[in-house]
């Protein structure tokens, strides 16, 4: 069979080590160190989880402040009326609308990363779970993305503020900056992360919470992450 890897991605596969766990700070060091594409890769880091994703009781969800965002920039939309609306607009939202928005979001309109609502237009905004959610771009109160506060989390969004939640396999995977980032940077956005899964677990998850945990970039190998004192 042809292979169809790149030569640049070949070698960037010699440079890993596919049988070793790398601590963090090394994995970043041997990820930024790789020959990448020409555009600024995103780095993710993968999370394979002891839990069963088919138990209601076993979700994982949560947001996370990144302390170094993303390194991406995020373009919002806000259902809201009124004074909530216009908090919207001053704190930098790129769609303010309600009705008009919900009939353009039905039409198919997806020029937004993020979706942030009040709690009264919910009412209003729940029609397009079909729309947003296979998108995972629904309104959630547990995300903070369903509130009052619409100019808060605005600027948590914009700021860096990332959503992990398990899928339908049992894993999760959330970016934690670009590969033109300093090592400390990542370092650190990738602690905090970690950290904040960790303080997500369910009470209902029995054994290893965290299987293993992969790092990787856009059009790079994953390397495995050796997280035992993170954890």
């Amino acid at each position: 069979m042809k292979n169809i890897r790149s030569k640049r991605y070949r070698a960037a596969i010699e440079k890993v080590d596919r049988q070793k766990h790398y601590p963090l700070d090394e994995a970043v060091k041997v990820i930024k160190d790789l020959p990448g594409p020409k555009f600024d890769p995103t780095i993710t880091l993968s999370f394979r989880m002891g839990v069963d994703p088919r138990q209601s009781d076993q979700m994982v969800r949560g947001t996370c402040p990144l302390p170094h965002g993303t390194g991406k920039t995020v373009r919002v939309l806000v259902f809201a009326t009124g004074s909530a609306a216009e908090a919207a607009k001053e704190a930098g939202a790129e769609h303010v609308g309600f009705e008009d928005l919900i009939k353009k979001c039905q039409e198919g309109f997806a020029d937004f990363d993020v979706a942030i609502s009040t709690p009264a237009a919910m009412t209003e905004v729940r029609k397009l779970g079909k729309v947003l959610g296979p998108r995972g771009l629904m309104p959630n109160p547990k995300t903070g993305t369903v509130t009052d506060d619409v100019a808060t989390a605005i600027h948590e969004v914009k700021a860096g503020r990332v959503e992990f939640k398990l899928d339908k396999n049992g894993n999760i995977a959330v970016p934690i900056g670009k590969a033109s980032f300093a090592v400390e940077a990542l370092v650190e956005n990738g602690t905090t992360l970690i950290q904040s899964l960790v303080k997500a677990r369910p009470p209902s998850a029995k054994g290893i919470f965290i299987e293993n945990i992969t790092l990787s970039g856009t059009m790079l190998p994953g390397l495995r992450v050796e997280a035992s004192e993170l954890l």
